[in-house]
């Protein structure tokens, strides 16, 4: 099993001992005094709303997991996103409306940056890079963080942080370019 899967797979295990613990509310992120518990810039991301939200932020890790492996990233990859990882979490400073965050949607967002770079720099895998970025754009045009960091949405029954996605997605891509290696040719 590689890095990146690795990480997916503890990712979804932490996440689901999180809710299973009941543990979701305490380690949520919080705006004012996240400094008294730096911590929570990692757990807000294993931390979820409902179980709808739990459900459907690891049928998507999963999703992630399985591309991450057809494009054969690794520790780069894996290493972009433990670094991102908090960056994603502390830039919603950036949002003053944004006064608390829980869920994976952020970090899935920034492991989708990552993807979206290791394909856009692989020869044989730039239809897939194509494909994740305009996808992304879409969703982030959609979304319109910088005017709407937040937003009820019926479907889930709670705010959701746009914000959280606009901060992941560029702080994996980020991540990703600086964690890159050469891409070597695959036969």
């Amino acid at each position: 099993m590689n890095s990146w899967v690795r990480a997916c797979l503890l990712l979804g295990l932490g996440s689901a001992g999180v809710w299973w613990l009941d543990l979701s509310g305490p380690l949520a992120w919080q705006s004012e005094g996240w400094w008294r518990s730096p911590w929570r810039l990692w757990t807000a991301s294993l931390a979820h709303l409902s179980g709808a939200h739990l459900v459907g932020n690891l049928g998507a890790l999963g999703v992630l997991a399985v591309l991450g492996r057809y494009l054969q990233v690794g520790r780069p990859a894996a290493l972009a996103l433990l670094l991102s990882w908090p960056l994603s979490t502390l830039s919603l400073l950036g949002w003053p409306e944004v006064r608390g965050y829980s869920g994976l949607s952020g970090l899935l967002c920034a492991m989708l940056g990552i993807l979206w770079v290791h394909a856009a720099r692989d020869p044989q895998a730039r239809v897939v890079s194509w494909v994740l970025g305009a996808s992304m754009g879409v969703k982030l045009l959609a979304e319109h963080a910088w005017s709407q960091p937040i937003g009820y949405d019926p479907n889930w029954g709670f705010n959701v942080v746009y914000a959280a996605h606009l901060a992941g997605f560029a702080g994996g891509a980020a991540c990703g370019w600086l964690t890159a290696t050469p891409v070597v040719r695959r036969a």
